[in-house]
């Protein structure tokens, strides 16, 4: 019985650590692929800058906390790479009107122009990923991964 025991336990710590590291691999996956797209297509941009771009695609003008945990970045690196992006003349910072001490964060007709460039390949990319996978297992996956996350922010507190 305690053998029994101990391998459900060994299990129980195995099976969450090889889960882990398949989803960081993942990850790396995706990263990978942007970084050679960006490389091959001589864009001068860091994936964690493309991250940021894209967010404003879709939400032009929001704050820098709203990019920050749209992006998971902290603070001191997201000013960095606002920063950057600002000197490549892809983004701007503009006062918030209701806030003062806010700075909105918005695109540039040079941020916008890219959209064409890159959103493609950003497309290619998903349906490469998702060859030969039925949608039900990636919202099995994604159900399990949300699963996960809370897990571990419940066991935080």
């Amino acid at each position: 019985m305690s053998d029994q025991r101990s391998t459900v336990i060994a299990n129980t710590t195995e099976v969450p650590k090889e889960f882990a590291r398949i989803a960081s691999e993942v990850n790396v996956a995706f990263r990978q692929f942007v970084q050679q797209k960006l490389k091959q297509h001589k864009f001068d941009l860091t994936f964690e800058m493309l991250q940021i771009i894209v967010h404003l695609w879709e939400n032009d003008g929001v704050n820098q906390q709203e990019i920050a945990n749209a992006t998971l970045k902290d603070k001191a690196s997201l000013t960095y790479l606002i920063d950057n992006l600002t000197r490549r003349e892809l983004v701007y910072r503009q006062e918030d009107i209701n806030d003062r001490r806010n700075k909105l964060i918005f695109l540039t007709p040079q941020g916008w122009q890219l959209k064409n460039a890159i959103l493609p390949w950003v497309e290619d990319m998903y349906v490469a990923a998702n060859a030969g996978i039925p949608a039900y297992d990636f919202e099995k996956a994604m159900h399990v991964l949300r699963r996960v996350i809370n897990n571990l922010k419940q066991s935080q507190s």
